[in-house]
């Protein structure tokens, strides 16, 4: 054989022993992909997002977020007469106070519906604000509140006062005139007395009626009526006339209390948009997650398939082993990419789960939420600034908060210039008293006359040197009250008093604080106003960035695609590596994800730019309005 047959001989044995060390280190290398652990994860689903077996929802009708005065009754009219005894039995109960929602079984726990429900944007928004803890907890600051304008006006709530006493009394005594005889000197009382009093929302002064009532008996040889009866009416009158005395003063607070639950007001509307933002951005975080994990898992597959591939050529010898090592490892960080994507997945849909709180079978977990609403790029919104800024003005919560706390600042200044003033007040008093009773005959001196045949009954122009004299008070409780309205027997008092500290320290102080406070509200309310404008025009310019951003990254993802496509079609003719290929699927993945992330961001910005205008409740058919809670009771009517 000669020399050169022999080379091509080695040669040819040569190949043939690489390939065999080729096909060997393939086949190894389609077994082992990496230091696994013994029990590695079970491969992912290639076959599409996370299956749900959503169950569609009703129609879903706006809710009603406004909060009436009215919202409170469910609270109240528990403790009113008729309630009263229960209410006592109830202060002496033994038993102690166990919140229903500590009474939680470990069966309850693990209890789950195991349905999801399908829903849009706007049904979630719905059901969440029906059903979320959180924002039914902001609901009640509004009628907390609204209880603070009632109790300031209870101050011109009547009070009825009553009193019944016995007293007695035994002391000794030391002359014989006073009882007639020796002994004790006793006395015993009776007493029923009634009375009204009143704050005059329209004065501020303090009026009231007494009805008092006494019965007396004693052994005194010198009362003249015994046992006697004596009723007193009196009307009495305390009236400011410079401090606590103005124009609607003693409204003020009342004032004061209603502005107060107008803010509360406010602030749960704020805390309402905020939350239907929240819910906006739950529900686009699921997308996001839902079209994150397809792009995903279509890497996944694509890598897969470019390692069949590649197997395929290094077998037979027309692909060296790097290129599918360098598949393999591509197709592992696809994997990961997939686990990572479906972890956020499932953390996105927990958050809406439990925000939108969908619960009609009452478990602890409630029902899974799978959005409906995909994203709307070229929904196009014609904004106009000075509208934007205009409606922020408008609409803003926090902003209507902030003006109604200037109002109320300014009610506390007017309150405290009152309270600057000196203390004139005004008291009078007038009443009517009458007695009866039993009436003994007496001397002159006072003392009893024995019989009552020389008893004649006493006058001005009568003389009796000899015989008794007898008041002419004679009679029952009943006689006592017909001599009352007789108006025989009265008193009145006028007061006039003045009082003022000489530096008039403490109130000076109070008004300086007030106004104090109403500046510093007028500067944080301009503060919000020109934060309120760099959240407009950020949202506007957000929006824009946004809308031009999703466009570009579609048209990122288009060409990104094309080139892949391309790329392939050059990789099967042998005229790219398997390097060229990963590195244009990779910047395809990019684009992709890009353009998914950028679609999601614009359907926030739109939510942002609502809510930054304060218009995002009317965007969900949402009426939300501030409630009057101006309520004149008739007690507070005059």
């Amino acid at each position: 054989m000669s020399r050169s047959k022999w080379v091509c001989f080695a040669m040819l044995t040569i190949a043939v022993l690489m390939l065999g060390t080729s096909i060997g280190f393939a086949q190894d290398q389609l077994n082992v992909t990496g230091s696994l652990p013994t029990t590695p994860l079970p491969p992912p689903n290639l076959t599409g997002p996370i299956e749900m077996q959503s169950v569609p929802v009703g129609p879903q009708q706006p809710p009603q977020p406004s909060v009436p005065p009215s919202a409170s009754n469910q609270f109240e009219h528990h403790d009113d007469f008729l309630n009263l005894p229960r209410i006592f039995a109830h202060q002496w109960s033994p038993t102690r106070e166990i919140a229903p929602d500590n009474v939680i079984s470990q069966r309850y726990m693990r209890s789950e519906t195991p349905t999801a429900r399908g829903l849009t944007l706007k049904e979630a928004i719905y059901i969440a604000m029906r059903n979320n803890p959180s924002l039914k907890a902001a609901e009640l600051d509004p009628v907390a509140s609204m209880e603070t304008v009632r109790e300031a006006n209870g101050t011109f709530d009547p009070t009825l006062t009553s009193q019944g006493d016995i007293e007695k009394n035994v002391v000794p005594v030391t002359s014989s005139l006073e009882t007639g005889a020796g002994g004790g000197y006793v006395q015993k009382f009776y007493d029923w007395d009634f009375g009204i009093n009143k704050v005059s929302s329209i004065t501020n002064g303090t009026w009231g009626v007494t009805f008092n009532n006494d019965r007396t008996l004693s052994n005194s040889a010198f009362s003249g009526v015994n046992p006697s009866y004596t009723p007193n009416l009196a009307l009495s009158l305390s009236q400011p006339l410079l401090q606590s005395f103005g124009w609607e003063f003693a409204t003020i607070n009342v004032r004061i209390a209603e502005s107060g639950q107008k803010q509360a007001q406010w602030t749960y509307g704020q805390a309402l948009q905020d939350f239907v933002q929240k819910i906006g951005g739950d529900y686009w975080n699921v997308v996001l997650a839902e079209e994150n994990l397809e792009v995903a898992r279509a890497a996944l597959t694509f890598n897969l398939d470019l390692v069949r591939q590649n197997a395929i050529s290094v077998k037979v010898g027309t692909l060296a082993p790097i290129n599918l090592q360098e598949a393999q490892s591509a197709a592992a960080t696809a994997e990961a990419n997939v686990y990572t994507a479906e972890a956020n997945l499932k953390n996105s849909r927990v958050q809406l789960r439990q925000d939108v709180m969908l619960n009609p079978y009452n478990t602890f977990i409630p029902e899974e939420i799978q959005p409906l609403t995909r994203t709307n790029p070229k929904e196009q919104i014609v904004v106009d600034e000075e509208r934007a800024l205009e409606l922020a003005v408008q609409y803003v919560p926090s902003l209507g908060s902030m003006r109604e706390a200037i109002r109320d600042a300014l009610l506390q200044v007017k309150y405290s210039e009152n309270q600057v003033l000196p203390q004139l007040n005004l008291g009078a008093q007038i009443g009517i008293t009458a007695v009866a009773g039993t009436t003994p005959c007496l001397k002159p001196l006072g003392t009893p006359v024995a019989g009552s045949g020389n008893c004649t009954p006493s006058g001005p122009d009568s003389k009796f040197p000899n015989s008794g004299g007898m008041l002419p008070f004679g009679g029952q409780y009943g006689d006592a009250l017909d001599r009352l309205w007789g108006f025989s027997y009265y008193n009145y008092a006028a007061v006039l008093s003045f009082q003022m500290p000489l530096d008039n320290a403490i109130p000076r102080a109070a008004l300086a604080q007030a106004r104090v406070l109403y500046e510093q509200q007028r500067v944080q309310y301009r503060a919000a106003l020109s934060q309120a404008v760099v959240n407009v025009q950020s949202s506007i310019a957000n929006l824009y960035a946004d809308y031009k951003r999703a466009a570009a990254t579609a048209s990122a993802s288009y060409y990104a695609r094309e080139a892949l496509h391309d790329e392939e079609v050059m990789f099967r003719v042998g005229m790219a590596t398997t390097h060229d290929l990963l590195q244009f699927q990779e910047e395809e993945v990019s684009a992709e994800g890009n353009q998914v992330q950028a679609e999601v961001d614009l359907e926030n910005a739109k939510l942002a730019l609502a809510h930054s205008d304060g218009t995002i409740l009317q965007a969900f058919n949402i009426n939300w309005e501030v409630q009057s809670p101006h309520e004149v009771p008739w007690y507070a009517a005059f």
